[in-house]
């Protein structure tokens, strides 16, 4: 019996899955090069920890790893029902709540390195949390793609952590009540943008207006896995973030409040790194609170001991 120990979190109502004991060997190297082995020779683990029947589509797993730069205080691979995630705001967020329920940290700066890079995050003495994100920049403007059953639409690609395709004006009404068409929306327009030159692209992220005051934005993020992101998305507000600088629609330093599908928030804003290249370094703010620690158990006698894939 393998037994594998988990802190849930939620951020924004997007879960996170924190495994902080039992999980693969991965061996040494920076965090990019367990990644690959990971994805290459321990795959069982992600589906076993995050797909039925001991999880679901929804959740975001976080395996803690010793990190190779000795200046972070942890190393983190982001993983979901189908894949990895090369950085995660959201998972971030959770991920520091949970080491804090656990006393590994206090309020102040930690820098975390991710398959993608070293991000810093923050613990506000009132909980909150903050992610200063990889570089993030748009690469194209404007692109329009013909979507079966819609004809054309048009949106930006960006990266943000992860790779989005943003879309401004989608047509259908962005409520819990619209979710079926949403993501039938959303997936065919992945399909049609993969197929069309950026296969890169895992994210697709719509944006119509806010009925909160003082929110600036309001969005549906349609994951790789075909769930939708129950958070803001805190890589998909870094990618709206590089956009709306390289259009000159939010200043530097200024908040900008997007809030997800069922109503939560985060707080973004950016510093310009480089404005001829439109790279800029997002700050993404919000909260998460554990909702649990668990010890998840493998048993090979199990048919479904490593998910239902």
């Amino acid at each position: 019996m393998h037994r594998i120990k988990i802190i849930d979190s939620h951020s924004g109502g997007e879960p996170t899955r924190m495994v902080m004991a039992g999980g693969p060997e991965l061996g040494g190297g920076s965090v990019a090069d367990r990644l690959k082995v990971f994805r290459g020779q321990q795959d069982k683990f992600r589906s076993a920890i995050v797909n039925e029947p001991r999880g679901s589509d929804v959740i975001v797993g976080a395996l803690i790893v010793e990190p190779e730069d000795q200046t972070c205080t942890a190393g983190v691979i982001f993983f979901n029902n189908v894949g990895y995630l090369g950085m995660c705001g959201h998972g971030t967020i959770g991920l520091m709540v949970s080491l804090a329920h656990l006393g590994r940290i206090k309020p102040g700066d930690h820098k975390i390195e991710t398959p993608v890079g070293v991000v810093t995050a923050t613990l506000h003495p009132d909980g909150e949390v903050s992610v200063s994100n990889v570089a993030s920049w748009r690469v194209k403007t404007g692109f329009t793609v013909d979507v079966p059953g819609f004809g054309p639409v048009c949106g930006d690609v960006a990266w943000g952590g992860n790779w989005f395709y943003l879309v401004e004006h989608c047509g259908l009404e962005l409520t819990l009540a619209n979710v079926e068409a949403l993501t039938d929306f959303c997936w065919r327009v992945r399909q049609a943008v993969n197929a069309a030159g950026f296969p890169e692209v895992d994210h697709i992220e719509l944006f119509g207006p806010s009925a909160q005051a003082g929110v600036n934005s309001k969005n549906f993020v349609l994951c790789p896995g075909k769930a939708y992101d129950r958070s803001p998305c805190g890589t998909g507000t870094s990618a709206k973030l590089a956009c709306l600088a390289a259009d000159g629609k939010l200043p530097e330093g200024a908040a900008w409040i997007q809030e997800s599908i069922i109503g939560s928030r985060f707080k973004g804003k950016f510093r310009w790194l480089d404005r001829a290249a439109g790279k800029v370094a997002p700050v993404i703010t919000g909260r998460a609170f554990v909702n649990a620690e668990a010890t998840l158990y493998l048993d090979d006698h199990d048919p479904f001991c490593w998910g239902i894939r």
